[in-house]
């Protein structure tokens, strides 16, 4: 297989990564979700996070059709890498992928529920020693001897059902094996070597190796430490040669007399090839010896070999479940059901983004379109519905959220809600309120939003005040367009407007829900009850937002301008606002 079959992969990028890799080991890159190594070898993070989703997931990435949909999914992205407990398994969170089919969602459930289940049964005690492993598995910077030693430490800590099963699995006398010939060979450069401490033999060759080649570094102070002894012949100079040498290096004066020439032509020259003789003589000691240890401790770790490849798997595919079972406890997301008529549906959802936003509690909302079993109270024979209510009353919040829910259902991963049901779809259209009347606006956001209703009959709609990019009349024309040609497609979806008037009758199979402010809070907040009204239209309340900006003015004329916005929207409504707030103080 070449680089450039891959997406994304075009001759320079596939020249950086030979270069900078090799064809074959960048393959096994990509094809492990290696992020960092490809990183390493010149690539940007991003470019390589875009390339790895494409390899590993490109079809699921296809059901993302809009900006806005893919910066939900990023979004989740992000929020589970959080909890990742080791380099590698935030990489693979960070180019997973919608998923195509409803067994493999299923699948990885399977696994992410097993690994969620197997973290909330562990003690405080147990939880900081597995992590306090997998940060040194990182602190090793990985790799085959890592795997083995964090293999080696779990099975220690005591942690052996569920998640931990494979670990638990793997020989220990085996990975023992294969710690100690792991711990005595150093693979960093070209040439595997033996590291200190391991074999006696070699560290002395090494230790007397390094003290002649100190030795002949010095070069001329040698000469004149010999000739300050007044040596006079040349009989003279090679014994006490022999005697410097001797005194200076861990080597027996025997065998640095064995090396020392019988003629030269004067004492430099004497000097010089008795050193590089004796240098010849250790490099052929130290490396014949260290060879033929490496040759014993490569026989020791092909003996062990499938223990450290079961290590390597393990330890990886472990840090990677943990890491979602983390992420999965920290928001306490629940697994939903797949259904296979068209439904999106929760039970006391919960839109991730405000709940990481904020200390309070945020209020639940339980909401539905489609064929459904989830939610009493919701309707369950309308796939559409049109959402109304008042501003800052959440709307939008409630298309995100049935966004996070259906695209972290597709990744395989549970959902923020209590209770949950969703039907495979083959695209989502989430599509944000983007304020401005310009034509080509409208036109892209329509070249947007419909191909996918004509392509498939399972379409998630998730459409955020349409009117915002044209005018009010033929925003109204327009969206009841897009409502029946949803319903008559076969789709799903939600349409947040303030047009609902305009659009009655509704379409068979699509209803109008409503969310309503209350009022004012004593902090002259507006007080929203954020779950919808079935079947009834939500007002939009301009008085409330008015009467806050009445008791906030900061300067009498201020207040008088505000004063006349209040007269338009009825002044007694406002005042009324106003004197409720203040009693509720």
């Amino acid at each position: 297989m070449s680089l450039q079959d891959y997406w994304g992969i075009g001759p320079k990028t596939a020249t950086t990564l030979d270069e900078g890799l090799g064809t074959e080991r960048a393959i096994r890159a990509i094809e492990g979700m290696d992020i960092g190594t490809l990183a390493d070898a010149g690539l940007a993070r991003g470019r390589a996070t875009r390339i790895l989703r494409h390899a590993h997931g490109e079809q699921g990435m296809g059901i993302l059709t809009t900006p806005d949909a893919r910066s939900v999914y990023k979004d989740l992205l992000a929020r589970a890498q959080e909890h990742a407990i080791t380099e590698h398994a935030g990489d693979r969170i960070r180019v997973l992928t919608p998923l195509t089919s409803v067994d493999a969602m299923d699948k990885r459930l399977d696994a992410v529920t097993l690994a969620t289940e197997t973290w909330r049964e562990l003690d405080d005690a147990s939880r900081e020693a597995v992590l306090d492993a997998f940060a040194d598995f990182d602190e090793m910077d990985g790799g085959e001897r890592a795997a083995v030693e964090t293999v080696l430490t779990l099975q220690e800590i005591g942690v052996h059902t569920g998640v931990f099963a494979p670990i638990d699995a793997i020989d220990a006398d085996a990975l023992a094996d294969a710690a100690a010939a792991l711990g005595s060979l150093d693979t960093t450069g070209d040439d595997p070597t033996v590291r200190e401490g391991v074999d006696d033999d070699l560290d002395t060759a090494r230790e007397r190796l390094a003290a002649v080649e100190q030795l002949d570094a010095q070069g001329i102070d040698v000469i004149d430490a010999i000739q300050s002894d007044g040596v006079r012949s040349s009989a003279e100079f090679r014994e006490a040669f022999v005697s410097h040498v001797a005194a200076e290096t861990p080597l027996p004066a025997p065998r640095v007399r064995e090396a020392t020439p019988t003629d030269a032509a004067d004492a430099t020259d004497f000097v010089t090839q008795g050193l590089r003789e004796l240098l010849a003589t250790l490099h052929e000691t130290f490396e014949t010896r260290e060879q033929a240890v490496v040759d014993d401790l490569e026989t020791a770790l092909d003996d062990s070999r499938d223990a450290i490849e079961a290590a390597v798997t393990a330890v990886n595919e472990t840090a990677f479940q943990l890491s979602l079972a983390r992420f999965v406890d920290a928001y306490d997301l629940t697994r939903p059901t797949f259904v296979e008529s068209g439904c999106v549906g929760a039970v006391n959802a919960r839109n991730l983004s405000l709940v990481a936003a904020t200390e309070t509690a945020v209020q639940p909302v339980t909401y539905a379109v489609g064929d459904h079993d989830c939610a009493a109270a919701v309707p369950t024979a309308d796939r559409v519905s049109v959402l109304t209510g008042a501003n800052s009353g959440g709307k939008t919040t409630l298309l995100e959220t049935l966004c996070q829910v259906v695209v972290l259902a597709h990744m395989g991963l549970p959902v923020p809600a209590d209770e949950a049901e969703v039907s495979r779809v083959d695209a989502i259209v989430f599509h944000r309120r983007h304020a401005s009347f310009n034509a080509g606006v409208l036109e892209s956001t329509l070249q947007t939003i419909v191909p996918p209703l004509t392509d498939s009959d399972r379409t998630l709609m998730l459409v955020d005040e349409f009117e915002a990019i044209t005018e009010p009349g033929s925003a109204a024309d327009l969206l009841y367009g897009l409502v029946r040609l949803a319903v008559n497609a076969g789709a799903i979806g939600v349409y947040v407007t303030h047009l609902a008037d305009d659009l009655a009758p509704l379409p068979d199979r699509a209803r109008t829900d409503g969310i309503f402010a209350r009022g004012l809070n004593d902090d002259l907040t507006l007080d929203v009850d954020y779950q919808p009204q079935f079947e009834t239209v939500g007002r939009s309340t301009p008085e409330f937002i008015v009467s806050r900006l009445v008791a906030n003015a900061s300067d009498r004329s201020e207040r008088a301008g505000f004063e006349a916005l209040a007269e338009a929207v009825g002044e007694d409504v406002v005042h009324q606002t106003l004197l409720d707030a203040e009693w509720s103080a």
